[in-house]
């Protein structure tokens, strides 16, 4: 082997050698994953004042730990219906700072991990131990039910109990043999506007797909509104924000109209379908629709409406749901834009054409962030590699026909007003599902 190697930035080496440089003709770029949907919730027990993640794939194992109820519960209901679509949900609890129930058992202080009124639900008892009477079994419970126990010293008092996910245990020299007895005291705290700003300070540094209020306070809904089009508009983050009965006009909102009936008879009413809505819009792909879609575990709508009426919320921008032989279905997938023109026509109306173009901005901003911004030159051939890659993606949107009859010359690029602008025109042709069949049948 020659003694000289490796790579080159000019033509200047000394030793003999080959000098060898790999250069990407677009990187490998992927689309971006889509399937967070973020909730603001009122719960009785939880994480408060952050934002914290449900996975689908874990809630059925962790929703006691995490909420204090079975994953079947009401009180966990709006979870569990975003999670029917969505790959996780991220969720801030708007009722966060009510009090800490509380008990003293066995000589401490037991405090419930959180506050809320679930923490009146908790109970702890501090039990002979059955093998060594110089210990202790401290057993935590939840309805009844054996959450934790921990067998210490009885003479060396709480200071070998560890906190759980239920209560934290205070000092005391020494425990003393104690029935079962329930915290008191817990409760919820109050939801405010001040609440929901906290919660959209949380999310706004999150990454996710839809957002939804799933609440009735007209107040609280034009802030996630102003949130929604703030973050399109001004951040570059193309967010879809979902709400009940409200007039939006905006591509980026979805008006949700009415609710549905579960199998088990379950009334879940249009604010509360807010939760599925934003997770299944979470979860839809970008060439997929939810128009005819069926709502997860739904026989009825909760509220029934006419030809005449359900041709009157399309025009609104409404998303409605349908009764159809013993189940509910998306009537058409929608958002709440009512006003054209200016280059914006019905087309923009379908959410899956909005998650096309919302998809697309998305992407280019991850790329251009992720693998140009103060790494590439702004240079012809820069901004060629900038291209291939564009290229690259928009080949997958055809792919999977998100996109129909693109070309490479549909992308252009070029430096812009500053050596460090770069100026990129792309069209694209968003593809739709199905909705209307107009048949001329000649019958001879």
């Amino acid at each position: 082997m020659p003694i000289g190697g490796g790579t080159f930035t000019v033509q200047n080496k000394i030793l003999p050698g080959a000098y060898i440089n790999f250069v990407s003709l677009g990187s490998v770029v992927k689309m971006g994953t889509r399937g967070i949907a973020a909730l603001p919730l009122e719960l009785n027990w939880g994480p408060e004042n952050k934002v914290f993640s449900m996975y689908a794939e874990d809630f059925n194992k962790t929703a006691l730990n995490v909420f204090g109820y079975d994953p079947t519960d009401p009180a966990v209901l709006l979870v569990r219906e975003a999670l029917k679509r969505a790959r996780a949900v991220l969720i801030y609890r708007v009722n966060s700072g009510g009090d800490k129930a509380t008990a003293t058992i066995g000589g401490m202080t037991v405090t419930a991990a959180w506050g809320g009124t679930r923490g009146n639900d908790v109970a702890v008892a501090v039990l002979a131990n059955a093998d060594d009477a110089t210990k202790v079994d401290v057993v935590t419970y939840l309805d009844g039910m054996v959450m934790d126990t921990q067998t210490v010293v009885k003479a060396e008092g709480s200071a070998g109990l560890k906190a759980n996910d239920f209560v934290t245990f205070g000092s005391a020299s020494a425990l003393e043999v104690a029935v079962a007895t329930k915290l008191t005291g817990g409760t919820n705290g109050t939801v405010n506007g001040a609440a929901h700003t906290a919660a959209l300070n949380g999310f706004e540094v999150e990454t996710f797909s839809v957002i939804g209020y799933p609440g009735t306070d007209n107040t609280i809904k034009a802030l996630y509104a102003a949130f929604v089009k703030r973050l399109r508009d001004d951040e570059g983050k193309k967010i879809v924000g979902v709400l009940y009965q409200y007039a939006g006009d905006n591509i980026g909102l979805i008006n949700v109209k009415n609710g549905v009936v579960l199998s088990d008879g379950t009334t879940v009413t249009g604010d509360k379908a807010v939760a599925w809505v934003a997770g299944a819009s979470a979860g839809a792909e970008i060439n997929e629709s939810l128009t005819n879609d069926t709502y997860d575990d739904a026989v009825d709508v909760d509220i029934k409406y006419t030809k005449s009426q359900f041709e009157a919320a399309i025009q609104a921008g409404e998303f409605v749901f349908y009764a159809d032989n013993g189940a509910a279905r998306v009537l058409t997938d929608i958002n709440s834009l009512t006003t054209f023109g200016g280059g914006v026509t019905e087309d923009w109306t379908s959410n899956r054409v909005i998650r096309v173009l919302d998809g697309w901005a998305n992407d280019v901003a991850r790329i251009f962030g992720d693998s140009y911004i103060g790494r590439v030159t702004n240079s012809d051939t820069g901004r060629q590699l900038f291209k291939a890659d564009l290229v690259s993606l928009a080949l997958q949107y055809q792919a999977i026909d998100a996109i129909s009859d693109f070309k490479s010359e549909d992308i252009t690029i070029q430096q812009g007003n500053g050596k460090r602008d770069v100026a990129v025109d792309s069209a694209l042709k968003p593809n739709d599902s199905m909705e209307k069949l107009y048949m001329t049948t000649v019958v001879n």
